[in-house]
């Protein structure tokens, strides 16, 4: 019976189907998660598991991620579109994941002409066309209050209309003026305030540019909606009328009555948990 079982699961994950307990074991604990009631998150397995048959999860460097793992990974990266449809993500087709922090070379040219290149240490990275790149270490063990997933999502969705510049393409029931005042606004509030050597719940990494600014508070946006609201209440309601999600409602896991979920072996042996 029990190998009946797992051939059944096997099958369906052949499929792309997600069985509710693997769904469970690999986002449980997500906090990014907790504002879902059960048709959203239905809707969610069923977009992650497109998300898995259409575009490829490659590991790095050694890396190895099992399904529960790639679940996991796939159901953050469809947070942002749950409620705009993946579509959103149609100009790029493959997540690299490395086992930790990557180095890349970045150049610039200066207004001499000159050249400047130099090395850069990154959690993530989202190329235009091109694919998402995470560390898995950051995934696991994220900064307080932060998800390198959900922000380089964010800057994938923001270069949809050319260059990430914090303006992405907004619906058409929103307001090119308040988004751009909102932000402007907001942005500048932040930028003094660490001038000033001033505390700030927001992280300070959002203050190197409109375009790290949108991608920063779109992770407080998902992780700590309270603490948005609390500090830009406007900016909040701006993103909640791009990403049609309200985050800072939270509602209450529902139970699970059924068998029991299965965890991540890899984390387990690993000694980490989902959070």
């Amino acid at each position: 019976m029990l190998g009946w079982a797992r051939r059944l699961r096997a099958r369906r994950l052949h499929r792309g189907r997600i069985p509710f307990p693997s769904w469970q074991g690999a986002t449980a604990g997500v906090t990014a998660l907790a504002h879902l009631g059960p048709v959203q998150r239905a809707r969610l397995r069923t977009l992650t598991a497109r998300f898995l048959r259409e575009k490829a999860i490659t590991a790095v460097g050694g890396l190895e991620l099992g399904g529960c793992e790639r679940v996991h990974i796939a159901a953050q990266i469809c947070l942002p579109v749950l409620a705009l449809g993946l579509d959103w993500y149609d100009d790029w087709y493959e997540v690299v994941v490395y086992p930790e922090a990557f180095v890349t070379e970045h150049e610039e040219v200066d207004e001499a002409g000159v050249v400047h290149r130099w090395p850069r240490e990154l959690a993530g990275e989202a190329w235009g066309r091109g694919p998402l790149i995470l560390a898995w270490e950051e995934i696991v063990h994220p900064r307080p209050g932060g998800n390198v997933i959900l922000h380089e999502c964010a800057h994938k969705l923001d270069m949809r209309n050319g260059v990430a510049n914090g303006f992405p393409p907004l619906h058409r029931d929103m307001s090119r003026e308040m988004w751009t005042r909102t932000f402007s606004e907001a942005f500048g509030h932040l930028r003094h305030r660490l001038a000033h050597h001033h505390a700030t719940p927001v992280d300070p990494y959002g203050a190197e540019s409109p375009a790290e600014f949108f991608a920063v508070l779109s992770e407080a946006f998902f992780e700590t909606p309270q603490v948005l609201v609390a500090e830009c209440p406007a900016v909040y309601e701006q993103l909640r009328r791009f990403y049609r999600q309200h985050p800072a409602r939270r509602v209450d896991r529902p139970r699970w009555s059924g068998p029991a979920a299965e965890p991540c072996s890899p984390w387990s042996q690993r000694g980490w948990q989902p959070r």
